[in-house]
């Protein structure tokens, strides 16, 4: 009677595992790899896109604090037009010299704010996702690779460790992968989104002395003939 040929065992330790695996398998973590590193690529790009915005934001409100009339600030914005504040101080720029409430010039500011917001946010939505994904992709791959050690099993007719430590050891695998991929991003976007709506917060406060500058500068001017009321006084921002 022919004895089966054993099956050649491969070695345990995670890296041969790792750079062994097949399949599904094998797929699963290079999918994680792939997203491990796009957390970090991403980390670092968001914390020194948020520190250059920081920056020049804070070298354009510095000069402003220094400027005490509308079309002096408009100017300044405009040489500090690679700033957000600036952004917005040109946004409300486009609307000066006409009879404009301070409400609806706080609805202008806020919705400038909100297109710095949108282009701070870039690459955030793809780290929440890989932040909640990659524990549940490496989920997958250890529940296939304990598939495939029960079917080793059936094969082998035999449930020793050599027979089924490497699939188990590769469904593991894949959840080591998961976490490390999640847990990053799950920190970096914790940490990015508090700055970033720490950032926006100070520019919507210093953007309600900018309003109140301009709203002030077209309550001084004479009220055109037949049109009385046309500049309203500016009631306390919202």
């Amino acid at each position: 009677m022919v004895e089966p040929t054993p099956s050649p065992q491969r070695p345990l330790d995670p890296i041969a595992l790792a750079f062994g695996s097949s399949g599904v398998v094998l797929g699963v973590l290079l999918v994680l790899l792939l997203a491990s590193v796009a957390v970090w690529f991403i980390w670092f790009l968001k914390v020194g896109q948020l520190s250059r915005l920081r920056s020049r934001n804070r070298v354009f409100e510095q000069e402003a604090s220094t400027v005490h009339q509308g079309v002096d600030l408009v100017a300044l914005a405009r040489r500090h037009a690679d700033s957000p504040g600036g952004r917005v101080v040109i946004e409300l720029g486009r609307r000066q010299g006409q009879a404009l409430t301070g409400e609806f010039l706080l609805a202008v500011a806020k919705r400038a704010i909100a297109s710095e917001q949108q282009r701070a946010s870039m690459l955030m939505p793809t780290l929440s996702s890989i932040a909640s994904a990659s524990p549940f992709i490496g989920l997958f791959g250890t529940v296939w690779g304990i598939m495939d050690a029960f079917l080793r099993i059936g094969v082998e007719k035999s449930a020793s460790l050599p027979v089924v430590a490497p699939a188990i050891g590769e469904a593991l695998i894949a959840t080591a992968f998961g976490l490390v991929a999640a847990i990053p991003a799950t920190i970096g976007y914790n940490y990015i989104d508090k700055r970033l709506g720490d950032f926006l917060e100070e520019l919507g406060a210093s953007s309600e002395g900018w309003v109140a500058l301009l709203s002030d500068e077209n309550r001084e001017r004479p009220m055109p003939l037949g049109r009385p009321g046309a500049f309203p006084a500016v009631r306390g921002g919202e």
